[in-house]
């Protein structure tokens, strides 16, 4: 096993995952990132099983070639589709953690939400893993599920915050499935970052949680029960991608107060 020092991975198919390295940084600032947004392949919400797993392999090779001891897929499509997989693969060289079980435990445990809505990429919300996953921990909520596969290239073409974006929150949200809900599930590393256009939508009367926060909070927890805090930095995040986009590097600057350094490195 690695060392307490050594760099927490993350990937994604894109920005969406700096959502989660940005809660992680803000709360254990001792800990090294290195991640990994697999920009030439995105979006994954529309691969098959097959082709997220491979993707996800590859990624993990490269983790664990840069000492990484945890991989930490920051990605609901491959959490939902390649979490076993990669975990197999990885063996006990690094720990492999996804985002999808920390958020399922939590809505889980929450006195006040009954009527649960999620939204996600097509392969999140057919792979069905939020709607079984926590209707198995507490069968008395009632899940309701809704894939928005727009969001994703639609926040990675830098359509935040505008009228396009609204339109089409407005579009996807405005459906029944999603009519009666008290919580909302992010199934998505890229949906903090419309968080709170998402809230307007709702009139700020739905809990939209902050899955990202949620994420880190469980990794903490992890790390702290398992003696595998850093004791200090042991150096600056490392931020790759599989091809440059305009967008990655923008969005990257908008989370993290350090220059970001973005370096090109195919894994396949």
């Amino acid at each position: 096993m690695t060392g307490k020092n050594n760099p927490i991975g993350l990937f994604d198919s894109g920005v969406g995952g700096l959502t989660v390295a940005h809660a992680i940084s803000a709360i254990l600032p001792d800990e090294q990132l290195l991640y990994y947004g697999d920009t030439a392949h995105l979006p994954y919400g529309d691969k098959s099983k097959e082709t997220i797993v491979r993707y996800s392999k590859g990624i993990a090779d490269f983790l664990l070639e840069n000492s990484c001891k945890v991989i930490l897929i920051a990605c609901n499509s491959a959490s939902a589709n390649a979490f076993t997989e990669v975990k197999e693969h990885v063996g006990d060289r690094a720990v492999v953690l996804n985002v999808l079980d920390p958020v399922i435990d939590y809505v889980a445990r929450q006195s006040d939400a009954k009527n649960i809505g999620v939204i996600g990429t097509k392969a999140t919300i057919e792979s069905n893993s939020y709607h079984d996953g926590i209707l198995k921990l507490n069968p008395n909520l009632s899940v309701s599920s809704l894939a928005t596969p727009l969001f994703v290239p639609m926040i990675e073409e830098g359509f935040v915050f505008d009228d396009i974006s609204n339109a089409i929150i407005r579009a996807y949200l405005s459906g029944q499935e999603l009519s009666d809900i008290d919580t909302l599930i992010l199934g998505c590393t890229h949906y903090p970052i419309i968080r709170n256009q998402i809230s307007r939508f709702f009139n700020f009367e739905v809990n939209v949680l902050d899955t990202a926060r949620i994420v880190a909070e469980y990794l903490q927890g992890y790390l702290r029960d398992h003696n595998m805090l850093a004791q200090e930095r042991a150096g600056e995040n490392r931020f790759y991608v599989s091809d440059h986009t305009t967008s990655f590097g923008t969005i990257a600057n908008m989370f993290f107060n350090e220059k970001i350094n973005l370096q090109k490195r195919s894994v396949w």
